[in-house]
C-alpha cells in the first residue's frame, strides 16, 4: 500500500448527488434541470487488497447495479485519483452504500449521478483538488455529454455545451415554485439505444425551430417566465424520432398539455415523462391526466411531483 492511500485507510466520505431533466424538449444535449430526487452514497476505504469492490445497495437498482470496476460510481472515484495524480495500487478496496432514489434506464440522469458522486468522494478524499470546471470535463468525458452531469453537479437550470476549447456550463436558480410532475413508466429505455433512432440530419427548417425555442426558454426560466416553458418543451429534433420506438409518448405529452402543464416533454432519452405546473391544481389535474394516459396506453408506472433542486451534488460527510 502506498503511502498516501495508507493514510486515507478507513476514511469515509458520504455524498448525496440529485437526478435530472435533460433537454427538456427543444435544448436537445445542452440543457437539464436538476430535480428533488437523490442519490446518497458513503464510501469508506479499504486498503488491504481486494478483488472487488464491496457494494451494497438500498432503493433503485437494489438488485442489479453492477458489483466492480464497471460501476460508474466506481468509475467516477478512480478517474478522479488519475486526475489528481494519485496512483492506485492493484487490488484497492472500496466498501460503498448507496441509497438510491433515482430510477435506472427512465431519462433521470442516474448515469450522470453516479459519475459525479464518484469524482466528488474521490476529490473529497484527496482533499478537494479539483475545482467544479475540472471535475465537469471529467464527468462529460466519462458520460460521452455534459448536460446530466452538469445538472448533477451545479444544480439548477443548466446550459452546457462542448467545444475545442472544452466544455462551459451556466446555472441559475430555478424558480421556487415550479414543480414537474413525472410519469415514471416500467418500461426501460436505454440512452443508446434511444440515440441509434436518431437521424444524422434534420430539415433546416427544424433546427431552426428549436433555436428559437431554446432561445426563449432560457430566457424565460432566468427572468421567472414559467410560461415561455410552452415554447422551450416543444421539440423537433429528438422526440417525434424517439416516438417511433415509444408511440406512448405523444399521448401523455398530449394529456398533459390539455391539463394544463406549462409544458410537457420527455425526460432525457425516457421513458420517463415530464410535465410542469406552478400551482397545487395544476398538479392535480395533471397527475389525473398522466394517470389516464397511462390506463388509454396500457403503459404501467407511476407519478413523482418533484421540486428543482438548486442545490447541486455535495459532500455531506467525512469519517
Amino acid at each position: 500500500m502506498n503511502n498516501w492511500l495508507a493514510e486515507l485507510d478507513g476514511r469515509s466520505v458520504t455524498v448525496e448527488v440529485p437526478a435530472s431533466i435533460a433537454n427538456l424538449g427543444a435544448g436537445y444535449d445542452c440543457l437539464a434541470l436538476a430535480v428533488g430526487l437523490t442519490n446518497r452514497i458513503t464510501l469508506e476505504v479499504r486498503g488491504w487488497s481486494r478483488s472487488q469492490p464491496e457494494i451494497t445497495v438500498q432503493g433503485e437498482g437494489h438488485d442489479e447495479l453492477v458489483d466492480g470496476d464497471d460501476n460508474r460510481f466506481v468509475r467516477g472515484l478512480e478517474t478522479a485519483f488519475i486526475a489528481g495524480d494519485r496512483e492506485l495500487p492493484s487490488g484497492t478496496g472500496w466498501r460503498i452504500e448507496m441509497d438510491n432514489e433515482i430510477p435506472l434506464a427512465r431519462g433521470l440522469g442516474s448515469s450522470a449521478a453516479a459519475v459525479v458522486g464518484g469524482l466528488l468522494a474521490g476529490n473529497a478524499l484527496m482533499g478537494d483538488p479539483l475545482g467544479p470546471e475540472e471535475l465537469l470535463r471529467l464527468a462529460m468525458e466519462v458520460e460521452g455529454h455534459p448536460d446530466n452531469a452538469a445538472a448533477a453537479l451545479l444544480g439548477g437550470f443548466v446550459i452546457s455545451a462542448t467545444g475545442q476549447d472544452g466544455v462551459e456550463a451556466v446555472r441559475f436558480d430555478a424558480p421556487r415554485d415550479l414543480r414537474a410532475i413525472l410519469y415514471i413508466p416500467e418500461l426501460r429505455l436505454p440512452t443508446a439505444e434511444m440515440r441509434r433512432v436518431l437521424p444524422d440530419t434534420v430539415p433546416r427548417s427544424d433546427a431552426v425551430a428549436n433555436l428559437g425555442r431554446v432561445a426563449l426558454g432560457v430566457a424565460g426560466m432566468a427572468s421567472g417566465r414559467t410560461d415561455l416553458l410552452r415554447w422551450l418543451t416543444v421539440d423537433s429534433l429528438h422526440e417525434p424520432y424517439r416516438a417511433q420506438v415509444f408511440p406512448q409518448l405523444p399521448r401523455f405529452v398530449e394529456a398533459a398539455r390539455e391539463a394544463g402543464a406549462l409544458g410537457a416533454c420527455l425526460a432525457g432519452a425516457g421513458s420517463t415523462i415530464a410535465a410542469f405546473s406552478a400551482s397545487m391544481a395544476g398538479i392535480t389535474r395533471i397527475e389525473a391526466a398522466l394517470r389516464a394516459a397511462a390506463a388509454d396506453t396500457d403503459l404501467p408506472g407511476r407519478v413523482a411531483v418533484v421540486s428543482p433542486r438548486n442545490a447541486g451534488a455535495a459532500v455531506i460527510a467525512r469519517g
